[in-house]
């Protein structure tokens, strides 16, 4: 007689292969073919059938001990599945990311969290690429977390010819931003046959730079002794430059001797480590050009004579010649001396507002006195810390605090300055209240008010010394005998064409000058095309003249954190990129630290470091292994 009975408890097995081998295919191929479908239900079919006869045949099945742990286990075992199932679900529909790499390779920065945040029409990432790579499509999809109107797509240019020719693509791996009607090449993918990831420095930049509705100039005095701009070796100011034009900056340089005039379509000028005074002529004509509401991006390194006291003494700012020495000893562990200070200890201002304890450099740094002027809003930027002095003999090889000439921290490397300009009344600086006593006994400048009742340092201080690192030279003081000076009777012109000869030229109380057939620099002038800018973004507004010009000043006492060798230690380069970003568009939305790059770890081996790590990894660990397996095996015999 038949048994159906022991057939009924060969059907859960069958039952669950079919049911998951189904299950599976139908997710894989979502074709919803006959046969997957024929093979869920079959199987589910015999999973009932044997449930049943479970709990109708075989009714002393369940009274078992056996089976009643077993379905405690079953039914626990399905509980922790589902738990998971859910948190795995809720996991992924709100997805929190952690990063755990040194440099956060897989979180966008603040600056790009704020450029995105800050979209306002949609803008779109076309990438015409064959095989996507991973990390770019997880870089995009970070952009678009912070704005839905951030969007992007890959593109096969073999496939989709239209796009590809709109696009004008010369080659595999070109990754293109569009926005309203403006399109722009982001970077190239695919070079020499190797596929790069995408750069969210190049991204965020050209996101910025696609936006400007104008392309701001920037100009570096140049003809004084300044870093050059286009060579590429260390003591240049290259890498400092190509990231402004990354930014959507036109770098320009300006030689006021060879032009006497300073462009119009100036939005700052930048003087970076001048090694002699400029002349008379050109002093006035930046006098001229702040007046007028210019902006200027002052790094000047100690003991050189750049001419530019007028400017400051409008501004309250004093230079001090002393050299900031850091005693802390933190900048011995980077491989940096004394004469390197180290601050982690900015001011609240929006060009330092994200950098928190982040660390930047300035070797051979002066310290920046102001004193309180009308009008004049001064903010610090670089705080020296408390272990930090100005040192006032810098000819010395060692370095030991003299409280009767030096200057104890904290005080100020870096300031940031907002001027409120009235045409029609002059300006004169007023000294603080309080002096000091350096003013007195010593002819350096002394301290500012702000400066004047900070603590010594301990006496212990007094005997510790500090030897001058030979690779870093001192400046002398220069000779005033080989400054250049102009010849008598030598003539510039000190008003630049910036000033429109129809209107009434705002004009520094310093010159007598009564020709009042210019305007000031604030009547903005119709821009000439640019390719670049949409037409109906193409003109800059025009302003009328107010009552008051406000004009800006960022002065650090260092140039040298901006060189090659330096620019993208730490956080030397966001200082520099903030102060010229904060001085052209006035804007503190955008202000921030950059994107950083992942670092290469790669160790470069010799041949015989090589030889030697395949030696002990491929045949002295493994026979090692094996001889201690061996004797142990003959001790246990």
């Amino acid at each position: 007689m038949f048994n159906y009975r022991k057939v009924l408890k060969y059907l859960l097995i069958p039952g669950l292969i079919m049911t998951v081998a189904g299950l599976i295919a139908e997710y894989m191929t979502k074709s919803g073919s006959i046969l997957y479908v024929s093979l869920i239900v079959t199987g589910s079919i015999f999973l009932i059938i044997w449930l049943l006869s479970l709990l109708i045949v075989r009714r002393s099945f369940w009274q078992r001990r056996s089976s009643q742990a077993g379905t405690n286990a079953l039914v626990s075992t399905l509980s922790l599945m589902i738990i998971l199932g859910i948190i795995n679900f809720l996991a992924v529909r709100y997805l929190t990311p952690i990063d755990l790499t040194e440099n956060q390779l897989f979180t966008v920065s603040s600056q790009t969290q704020k450029i995105v945040k800050n979209i306002n029409e949609p803008i779109k990432v076309w990438l015409f690429v064959k095989d996507p790579n991973p990390r770019d499509k997880d870089l995009l999809e970070n952009y678009r977390r912070y704005n839905e109107k951030f969007e992007f797509e890959f593109i096969d240019p073999d496939t989709n010819l239209g796009l590809t020719k709109r696009f004008n693509v010369n080659s595999l791996g070109d990754v293109y931003l569009e926005y309203r009607d403006k399109k722009q090449l982001v970077q190239t993918l695919i070079q020499f046959n190797t596929q790069e990831p995408l750069s969210e420095i190049k991204l965020t930049n050209a996101i910025e730079k696609i936006q400007r509705n104008y392309i701001p100039t920037v100009y570096f005095l140049q003809g004084h002794g300044e870093y050059s701009l286009e060579e590429s070796h260390d003591n240049s100011i290259f890498i400092a430059v190509n990231s402004l034009k990354n930014k959507g900056y036109n770098i320009e340089p300006l030689n006021l001797v060879t032009s006497s005039k300073i462009p119009d379509d100036a939005d700052a000028i930048i003087i970076a480590g001048s090694q002699r005074k400029l002349f008379e002529q050109e002093v006035k004509a930046l006098e001229i050009y702040s007046d007028q509401g210019g902006n200027l991006l002052l790094l000047l390194n100690p003991n050189i004579e750049t001419g530019l006291e007028t400017i400051l003494e409008k501004w309250g700012v004093k230079l001090d010649n002393r050299v900031v020495i850091d005693s802390s000893g933190r900048g011995n562990l980077v491989g940096l001396g004394p004469v390197t200070p180290l601050i982690n200890t900015y001011g609240n201002h929006p060009i330092t507002k994200e950098f928190k304890n982040g660390i930047s450099f300035y070797p051979l740094a002066r310290p920046i006195d102001t004193i309180k002027v009308e009008n004049v809003e001064a903010t610090s930027l670089l705080i020296a810390s408390e272990k930090m002095w100005a040192e006032s003999n810098v000819e010395s090889e060692e370095f030991t605090f003299d409280e009767t000439q030096d200057i104890a921290g904290p005080f100020d490397l870096g300031v940031v300055l907002i001027r409120q300009i009235d045409p029609n009344k002059k300006q004169k600086p007023q000294l603080s209240p309080s002096s000091s006593q350096l003013d007195k006994d010593s002819p350096i400048p002394s301290q500012t008010e702000k400066q004047i009742d900070k603590k010594l340092p301990k006496k212990e201080t007094k005997k510790t010394t500090f030897s001058f690192p030979k690779e870093i030279e001192i400046p002398s003081k220069p000779n005033s005998s080989s400054m250049i000076t102009p010849s008598e009777g030598e003539k510039f012109s000190i008003l630049s064409p910036y000033l429109n000869k129809t209107k009434v030229i705002l004009v520094s109380n310093i010159l007598d000058i009564q020709d009042n057939d210019y305007s000031s620099p604030l009547e903005k002038i119709e821009t000439q095309n640019n390719d670049f800018l949409s037409e109906e973004n193409h003109k800059k507004t025009i302003l009328k003249s107010p009552e008051t010009i406000e004009s800006r000043l960022v002065i650090i006492g260092n140039s040298m954190f901006i060189t090659n060798n330096l620019f993208n230690q730490q956080l030397n380069g966001d200082v520099f990129l903030n102060s010229v970003q904060w001085l052209v568009s006035q804007d503190d939305k955008l202000l921030s630290i950059r994107p950083k790059e992942a670092k290469n770890r790669r160790i470069n081996l010799t041949t015989l470091q090589a030889g030697l790590l395949t030696f002990l990894t491929l045949v002295f660990f493994p026979l090692g292994g094996f001889i201690a397996g061996f004797m142990t095996w003959l001790r246990r015999r």
